[in-house]
């Protein structure tokens, strides 16, 4: 893509509104614009990270054994009646009518519907168990919303819904989904860290938050830093071992862990001193059983093997993937602006042509360009008459892994600089071996 055929609406000031450090750095990288109080347009910058997002947890959603649907947006307020929720839900919920006078909502979550897709359709315990997800935009009319896509009213949602016979399924389906965060997190560049989390009214133990360390964190968190060192299961994971999963769980919940909210003193008194850390963490995923919770008020139930019906029991599973792209540069940025873990990056190379209108420069940023994206590269090709300097201050701030800077002292001698934007380092390398070089990843780590 050539910038100067790009929307790349960067600013050099930083907005007042912006009070956190992603909401900083995604209106001044031109990825957000607000359009209203908590409501965020997806400018292409921006839209490009949150597409990549989308597609690694839907492929380890998949991978898990999870099936796709989309639901709608807009629901009718009947089915909340069914459930009991549609009084008690609050002023979060955005109400609305339609021509007719029928009463409807914005969907804020999606209980109730798939319960009510799923009881229409599935009669047989020989039919389960059954994982659906969606990834869908919801809306939950928040009365302070900020922190930009951190905490917005409209927001994009991954949620899956597991529906089994009984008790013993639903913790199955509950420990796949375990897993899937784990690896879906780790895909996306960030440590994941699951710590158990409030059941509420429900009660039992399983629910739990994956949280993400960073210094700008909103929680405060106590861990073991084992966890640190744990590895996290590898693509041949198979869902199909109840048992194996269920080992990894317990590996996974072992050592100490809880937000402040959940936070027991003589519990963390009791890990070694050593062994303690105190940070700060951001919310990026919850997992949670809830039983018959929908299923019985719904009347979602199926034929079991001993020829009775059965409330089914229910979980769901939540992962914000426009919450994330936010949590993972409070997570990974500096002074100067973003700095994208690979997978995620909305283009893998900037390259830099420092001197537009040189033959020689534009002949070589032109070639590089070409071959770059022949060896399947998104590269953001910066072909304006800008400074030099705007050029790197603009590279720096959208902080794509790597940058290919081409100037006349390098073509001249046959060069080109890579710079790795985690690291800073720089290189100097023939332009013949940019793109291996590049592809190979520079030999550091992007």
């Amino acid at each position: 893509m050539l910038l100067s055929r790009y929307f790349l609406p960067v600013l050099r000031e930083t907005p007042k509104e912006a009070e956190i450090v992603s909401h900083r750095l995604m209106l001044r990288a031109g990825m957000v614009r607000q359009e209203s109080a908590g409501i965020y347009a997806w400018l292409p910058l921006g839209l490009r990270a949150l597409r990549k997002v989308e597609r690694i947890v839907r492929e380890e959603q998949n991978r898990s054994g999870a099936i796709e649907l989309l639901m709608p947006t807009i629901q009718s307020a009947d089915l909340w009646r069914e459930s009991g929720r549609y009084d008690a839900y609050g002023k979060e919920m955005l109400r609305i009518k339609d021509r007719h006078e029928r009463e409807m909502l914005y969907g804020p979550t999606n209980e109730e519907m798939i319960t009510e897709i799923f009881r229409s359709f599935v009669k047989s315990y020989k039919d389960l168990p059954l994982n659906l997800y969606h990834i869908q935009w919801k809306f939950r009319d928040e009365v302070r919303p900020r922190f930009g896509v951190m905490r917005s009213r409209e927001f994009l949602m991954k949620d899956a819904y597991s529906f089994d016979i009984d008790f013993d399924g639903a913790r199955a389906a509950y420990n796949r989904m375990f897993v899937s965060y784990l690896r879906t997190f780790e895909r996306v560049g960030m440590k994941s860290i699951p710590m158990r989390a409030d059941t509420g009214p429900i009660g039992g133990d399983l629910s739990h938050e994956f949280i993400i360390l960073a210094d700008t964190g909103e929680s405060a968190v106590f861990c073991h830093r084992d966890f640190l060192g744990l590895e996290v299961p590898g693509a041949n994971v198979d869902y199909a071992n109840d048992e194996a999963i269920a080992g990894i769980v317990r590996d996974w919940t072992a050592p100490y862990a809880a937000t402040d909210e959940m936070h027991d003193e003589d519990a963390w008194a009791k890990v070694p001193e050593g062994g303690q850390l105190a940070a700060r963490g951001i919310e990026v995923g919850h997992i949670f059983h809830f039983g018959e919770k929908y299923s019985k008020p719904m009347g979602a139930k199926v034929t079991g093997p001993d020829g009775k019906e059965h409330f089914v029991s229910m979980g769901s599973y939540g992962i914000g993937p426009s919450r994330l792209i936010a949590a993972i540069i409070e997570a990974s940025h500096d002074e100067n602006g973003i700095i994208w873990p690979a997978a995620v990056a909305p283009f893998d190379v900037a390259l830099v042509n420092m001197k537009a209108g040189d033959a020689a420069c534009e002949a070589a940023a032109g070639t590089l360009y070409e071959a770059l994206g022949n060896a399947g590269l998104d590269v953001l090709y910066d072909d304006t008459d800008q400074r030099a300097g705007a050029k790197f201050a603009t590279a720096d701030l959208i902080g794509l892994p790597w940058q290919v800077i081409v100037g006349p002292r390098g073509v001249e001698a046959g060069e080109a600089e890579i710079k790795n934007r985690k690291s800073g380092e720089r290189v100097s390398v023939p332009l013949g071996e940019v793109v291996a070089r590049i592809a190979s990843g520079g030999g550091q780590t992007a």
